[in-house]
């Protein structure tokens, strides 16, 4: 086994090298000012240039239209479990969710402390190894709004672009571990948010993207770190900003286009998903037991025979220098994270250890 260490974790995940080694030489001297990006003032000119280019980055990138804003906020995804209810409800307060797995339930109960949740597509009959079928759901007719997320880390399955459910209610989807991965055409949400520490970046930073008309929801009765017609007005500067973080952000995104795009990584992503998911449906030690055309790209779900086994795949992996496979607490098993900036390297080392720890058994 090879001495260099890979990061399977999801979160914080890894960092494309030309990213980190970048960074390093900038560390101390950003744009020449002889000082550290984490060191200047968010009013200064650089700053605001920085915050201009990478809003500019993720638009191209993503296809993102001058009818949506783009919002660079904090408190991770989780906080905008609350933020999206608290902004979009109406005088209905009341808004459908597609139940998927852990961080929609955690989505659900905030929007109950604010109103209603109505859960009009449920995967939890099924163990959540499967996406229910949206073809069949029935939205509410007076429901502001219908959320979804669009891959699901801990359960390991994904809600793929050609699944998106087209409906008459703006669309608000946690993107938060594959943006970027492969394309969702944007026009068809009204609002995608997602925390940057999975495929973006690193903690610190949630992207909002949102729809102009959408901003008028906002009431001024919520708190104005919440307030997303307020954030807007400010530039995302209501207050001190996560200036490092953006400025990773930016670093990760100018890698994501000198690599082709979200197009070229999602072709790398399909390859490096399929070469593990075909090991382990060709293994009798390794079981997956998602539904094939759900399962997700970026997070790969596996178990041996029992949790004792789990455990000691796991310690032993890492002596190899495999990273943070270990499952989910509420779920246990094996996950391997394998990200936009994950090298196809990283997969076929797993691989590589997954078959000698398979025939020394």
């Amino acid at each position: 086994m090879q001495n260099k260490v890979y990061n399977y974790s999801a979160g914080p995940a890894v960092l494309p090298q030309e990213v980190l080694a970048k960074i390093q030489t900038e560390l101390f001297n950003y744009e020449g000012m002889g000082m550290s990006v984490m060191e200047i003032s968010h009013r200064s000119k650089p700053c605001i240039a920085l915050f201009d280019e990478t809003e500019a980055l993720l638009r191209k990138l993503m296809g993102i239209s001058e009818q949506y804003s783009v919002l660079f906020m904090q408190g991770g995804a989780r906080l905008q479990f609350a933020a999206v209810p608290l902004n979009l409800f109406g005088q209905n307060r009341k808004a459908d969710y597609i139940h998927t797995g852990s961080w929609t339930k955690y989505a659900i109960a905030e929007a109950n402390k604010a109103g209603q949740a109505v859960i009009v597509a449920s995967g939890e009959e099924d163990g959540f190894c499967k996406i229910p079928d949206l073809s069949e759901m029935k939205v509410s007719d007076d429901a502001d709004y219908i959320y979804l997320c669009t891959n699901n880390t801990i359960e390991g399955t994904a809600i793929r672009p050609t699944q998106i459910p087209v409906t008459p209610l703006p669309l608000v989807a946690d993107m938060s571990s594959n943006i970027l991965s492969e394309e969702y055409d944007v026009e068809q949400f009204g609002l995608i948010f997602a925390g940057a520490q999975k495929n973006m970046g690193i903690a610190g930073v949630t992207v909002v993207v949102i729809r102009n008309d959408l901003l008028e929801r906002s009431p001024k009765n919520i708190a104005d770190m919440l307030n997303y017609k307020l954030m807007h007005s400010k530039q995302s500067m209501l207050n001190t900003p996560p200036v490092f973080a953006v400025y990773v952000l930016n670093k990760v995104l100018k890698w994501v286009e000198e690599n082709g795009g979200v197009a070229q990584m999602a072709v790398r992503n399909k390859e490096k998903a399929a070469l593990l998911y075909d090991f382990i449906d060709n293994s009798s030690l390794y079981q997956n037991n998602i539904e094939d055309s759900d399962r997700s790209l970026m997070n790969v779900i596996f178990n041996l025979p029992d949790a004792e086994e789990d455990t000691r795949f796991a310690k032993e992996a890492e002596k190899n220098g495999l990273m943070f496979l270990k499952g989910h607490r509420d779920v246990g098993g094996i996950r391997a994270s394998i990200y936009n900036a994950a090298p196809i390297e990283q997969v076929q080392a797993l691989i590589e250890f997954m078959k000698k720890y398979e025939a020394g058994r």
